[in-house]
């Protein structure tokens, strides 16, 4: 097993598996279904799905797809995407989800993380924190896949989602998504020395080094995969993979 948790973090809108660049232009890469037989095979630790256009355009989450989905799935599965109430987590948990991601509807109703977490636990709570970084440098928090802006300072934002009851946070940087170019480490590190859960880096990983990097220099505890897990190369065709599990242990000691 590899010594840090390496999770493809896979995007669907509707029934469709699509990869964005900087959160635009999603491009079709296949069948979520087909795909999780292929992660099966490669034996990969987690699976995280998000569906980021059901809180944009008010959909609720596709329960038909997501129960293929975790039908088919050896492995923990964590779910983002229109979850709004705590019914529409409890449906998606019952068909053998083990996490929520909820984003938007934290911004919306903080309150939403609070219940979830004494309901099913901490550790089925992820709150999701997509971040861009301003003209300034200064990183601003948006929300209903990022394009909304909020008045919320990343660091901050993340330190009261752990006091809500947040198991972990997904932070995504939005600038780095789907551009191979490496992760953030600067807000990475950050928010990780801030906080006492676990956060998972995700948007730019293209490499091994990337995700060793965010790891012992951004104090990640964990890292998310896109492009790197649904393509051969930057700029090639689709082709679902997953980095040498012995490279990676190696890079992460």
């Amino acid at each position: 097993m590899i010594s840090t948790r390496v999770i493809p973090c896979l995007q669907l809108i509707g029934e469709s598996l699509v990869k964005t660049v900087k959160f635009d232009r999603p491009a079709y890469v296949g069948d979520p279904v087909n795909t999780v037989r292929i992660f099966n095979e490669l034996e990969v630790d987690e699976l995280c799905f998000l569906d980021i256009r059901a809180t944009i355009e008010d959909r609720k989450p596709n329960l038909g797809i997501l129960r293929q989905i975790a039908d088919e799935c050896f492995m923990p599965l964590s779910y983002g995407g229109g979850v709004k109430d705590f019914e529409t987590a409890k449906n998606i948990l019952s068909i053998g989800f083990e996490k929520i991601i909820v984003n938007s509807s934290a911004y919306a109703d903080p309150d939403l993380v609070t219940t979830l977490s004494k309901h099913f636990g901490a550790q089925a709570v992820i709150a999701s924190i997509d971040i861009k970084k301003g003209l300034f440098g200064k990183y601003n928090v948006f929300i209903k896949d990022g394009k909304y802006k909020t008045e919320k300072e990343p660091v901050s934002w993340a330190k009261e989602l752990e006091r809500l009851g947040a198991g972990e946070i997904l932070l995504t940087s939005m600038d780095r998504d789907g551009t191979w170019t490496g992760y953030d480490i600067e807000i990475t590190k950050k928010i990780s020395e801030t906080v006492t859960i676990p956060v998972i880096a995700n948007g730019g990983a293209g490499s091994i080094e990337d995700i060793a990097r965010v790891v012992k220099e951004g104090r990640a505890s964990a890292a998310a995969l896109g492009s790197l897990v649904v393509y051969q190369k930057k700029g090639m065709g689709v082709l679902v993979n997953f980095p040498d599990k012995k490279k990676l242990d190696e890079q992460l000691k």
